[in-house]
């Protein structure tokens, strides 16, 4: 197996980072990102993308840094140049019942099952590893470093987005089309005066305060 060594370069370009994993070896290279950690509701997604070796998307980067109007645009561009596109999710429940870091890695699991192509290397934003027999490296920041894991950084976080709007016609007083679930003041205000949804996190601090307790329970 080719030695692995990302340490000993100059800060690469977006597709430069790609590009030294594959003269590695590794020809098939998957990046994997997540959205949703930090909200109060709905699920946390996750993306795996595969793009073509020297593939020029000069316009992808870190989701966060994109308006909302570019992200979609740049979607369908990936949807479009991506050998493989895998989403996974993890919902409310799952996050309450095993802790928001364990759901975020299961999300990040079935995204790679469902990758159409298996990957030889995955490049993980984030400092945790994913519970998959496949060589990888965790990336601090790596949706500002490789151009596979910003490309999973905006599929993921317009999935998420597009999720939480459908989730607005179906709880319109809580405000998830505007918010998508962060704890903004007028979600707390809505928590507060309805109550937790199905979609809402009970473990979370803005939530959790507003359950009601079972009879009996102390």
């Amino acid at each position: 197996m080719p030695t692995l060594d990302l340490f000993h370069y100059e800060k690469p370009t977006l597709l430069g980072f790609d590009a030294i994993i594959r003269r590695q070896g590794y020809a098939v290279l998957a990046g994997i990102d997540e959205a949703g950690r930090g909200p109060l509701a709905g699920p946390v997604v996750a993306a795996a993308v595969v793009l073509p070796g020297g593939v020029d998307l000069p316009e992808v980067d870190d989701s966060k840094k994109l308006t909302a109007a570019k992200r979609d645009e740049l979607f369908d561009v990936i949807m479009a140049n991506a050998l493989a596109v895998g989403i996974g999710a993890s919902e409310a429940g799952v996050i309450d019942q095993v802790n928001i870091l364990q759901a975020t890695l299961a999300a990040m699991k079935d995204a790679l099952d469902a990758l159409s192509l298996r990957p030889n290397f995955i490049l993980v934003d984030g400092i945790s590893k994913v519970p998959v027999p496949i060589p990888q490296k965790t990336v601090k920041k790596g949706d500002g470093t490789s151009l596979s894991i910003a490309a999973a950084s905006i599929i993921a976080k317009v999935h998420r987005d597009r999720l939480m709007v459908s989730y607005d016609v179906a709880f319109p007083q809580y405000g998830f089309a505007a918010h998508k679930g962060y704890g903004c003041a007028d979600h707390l205000k809505a928590i507060a005066e309805h109550g937790p949804c199905p979609i809402h996190r009970l473990t979370f601090s803005g939530v959790k305060e507003h359950v009601k307790m079972v009879k009996g329970e102390e």
